[in-house]
């Protein structure tokens, strides 16, 4: 069992009286300084999380681990990234999991690589495709700071020219036009392996599922998550104001023959005969 006390090298969070956040990297002899004070590194070192440090004048912060939700959400972007929101559901429908070899295009700030990464650890591995090498390097020192390197495979490349790698478990393309890029999909994964996708617009999943149809692909799914946040206040239990609507458009499939591959099913917008995924009884 890990200790449950913080390390030298290790990013915490120190949480103020007025909820102010700071991400701090223990480096012994170092020190941490607000407008409350100043904390030495070397007296947060060996503290126990979910206590209590003081800066020199005596004002508390509270001492946390950081989360997985946190570390992708402080990641430094010079795009827009992949929401947790979208990442937490990517990893069930691409069945990330530990062994798991996952092909992602359109690396960015590296934060889906940096949760595609926990999520096959410790035997799995990520390859992750970019073409700009300022983007792969921003994404490099991110994944680096969370220590997630040691498990991800970074290479910058145009995947017009195909992924190195095959029968994989999985792809994701975050790219502008991933309809374009399907052959090369199809030649790594596996048979039945999964494919998944994010786009900003409808005209994009329109021209993917153009593309997706056309056959050799089975369970193709769109679908779209909004977050809505609740105000914590038990007597007036409603919702915030303000909510974490449309961030992309994500498409799912998986990769079949083009003899396994079933023709769509009509739409039945009543709803009647839905039974997706139902166990069986």
């Amino acid at each position: 069992m890990t200790q449950n006390l913080a390390q030298a090298n290790e990013l915490v969070l120190l949480v103020g009286s007025d909820d102010k956040r700071f991400f701090v990297r223990l480096v012994p002899g170092a020190s941490f300084h607000t407008h409350h004070g100043f904390i030495k590194h070397d007296q947060i070192i060996g503290q126990p999380f979910g206590g209590t440090v003081r800066t020199h004048s005596g004002h508390p912060y509270l001492l946390l681990q950081v989360s997985l939700f946190q570390q992708i959400m402080h990641v430094k972007r010079a795009t827009a990234i992949v929401y947790p929101k979208e990442i937490g559901y990517i990893l069930l429908k691409i069945n990330a999991v530990n062994g798991a070899r996952i092909v992602e295009a359109g690396t960015g700030s590296g934060a889906l690589a940096l949760a595609l990464a926990r999520a096959v650890a410790p035997d799995g591995h990520v390859f992750t495709y970019e073409e700009r090498s300022d983007m792969q390097s921003l994404a490099r020192k991110n994944l680096e700071s969370a220590g997630a390197l040691a498990n991800v495979t970074m290479k910058l490349r145009n995947i017009a020219e195909g992924f190195d790698e095959s029968d994989v478990d999985a792809t994701f393309l975050d790219v502008r036009e991933p309809q374009d890029f399907l052959g090369q999909v199809r030649r790594a994964l596996k048979g039945g392996g999964f494919f998944g996708a994010i786009v900003p617009t409808t005209n994009q999943v329109q021209n993917l599922l153009a593309g997706l149809l056309q056959g050799g692909w089975a369970q193709i799914e769109v679908e779209e998550l909004l977050m809505r946040p609740y105000k914590i206040v038990p007597e007036r239990l409603r919702p915030d104001d303000r909510m974490v609507a449309h961030t992309g458009y994500l498409i799912f499939a998986r990769k079949v023959d083009d003899q396994g591959a079933m023709a769509p099913m009509p739409i039945d917008d009543t709803g009647a005969g839905e039974a997706d995924d139902e166990p069986a009884e």
